[in-house]
């Protein structure tokens, strides 16, 4: 594959930047594009708090041509030192309004095309949350998925904090979503390829290497699992899992983008935080 002009524009894609840690926060004042046409995804988990949420977004749509934002857990929490007290769907509506006036396209807005080197290409901002189905072996139900998480002591803040409202629970809200995105995924243009972003992995694959299996649970859900084949998807996108890395599922390129937590970067394995390029796609090490 040729590869693009250095100065050519280029989408690129960072997620779980988490400025509410002051190094967090410096480590975004530092991303900034290559050319003028850069877009960038940032698929969730900015921050907690509307301050920190708004800030973040707002300097980067200074900054880039384009940016695109999904939500992830952390933007949908309602902390009780947060002057912002909306729960569930009125926060994420709330967050969704914040971007529109300033330039930002969410999952709400019409998926944008990128006609740049790799394209065209439909990229699709999705948030489908998660249902529990990402289950620990010799569980069988949600119930007993539970039971045992909390046993173990592997509990997501989301069950404080994350409040479904006015939907039943977390997964009903979950599969609401999967539904309305369906519909819409199907309605793009056909025979165009997609760049599909999500803040929870929409695969299992990547959560089998998690330190704490139980967590699974709080990280995806099994009625996205062939969306990249269904959706003809040039790439897949996500966070959550702060395990940066690139990982295959059917010849698709899965793409980590987390900047995570700063006692992450001095593991050994870490990467060192930066923007990472989606299209056009990167030149890469031969697949095994």
């Amino acid at each position: 594959m040729e590869s693009a002009p250095e100065e050519a524009p280029k989408l690129l894609a960072i997620s779980d930047l988490h400025v509410a840690y002051e190094d967090n926060k410096k480590f975004l004042g530092t991303l900034t594009p290559q050319t003028d046409g850069d877009w960038l995804i940032v698929a969730g988990d900015v921050g907690e708090t509307t301050t920190d949420i708004h800030w973040a977004l707002r300097t980067l749509a200074g900054r880039f041509a384009r940016v695109i934002w999904t939500p992830g857990n952390h933007e949908l929490w309602t902390p009780r030192d947060d002057p912002d007290q909306t729960r569930g769907e009125e926060r994420y509506q709330r967050l969704v309004e914040f971007c529109r006036g300033i330039g930002v396209l969410t999952p709400e807005d019409p998926y944008p095309t990128w006609q740049g080197p790799g394209g065209p290409v439909t990229v699709a901002p999705l948030f489908a949350l998660y249902d529990y189905t990402f289950r620990p072996q010799g569980t069988y139900t949600k119930q007993q998925a539970l039971d045992a998480a909390y046993e173990a002591g592997v509990v997501c803040t989301d069950e404080m904090l994350l409040h479904p409202d006015p939907h039943p629970s977390r997964d009903a809200w979950c599969r609401s979503r999967v539904r309305a995105t369906e519909e819409r995924l199907a309605a793009r243009p056909p025979g165009q390829r997609t760049v599909l972003v999500n803040h929870w992995p929409l695969v299992r694959e990547p959560t089998r290497i998690l330190r704490y299996p139980e967590f699974a649970l709080w990280c995806g859900t099994e009625l996205t699992a062939e969306w990249h084949i269904r959706f003809d998807a040039a790439a897949v996108v996500y966070g959550h899992l702060h395990i940066p890395r690139t990982t295959w599922h059917d010849g698709v390129p899965f793409e980590e983008v987390s900047v995570g937590y700063p006692r992450e970067w001095s593991r050994s394995w870490h990467p060192t935080p930066r923007l990472r390029q989606i299209l056009p796609e990167p030149v890469r090490e031969p697949v095994a």
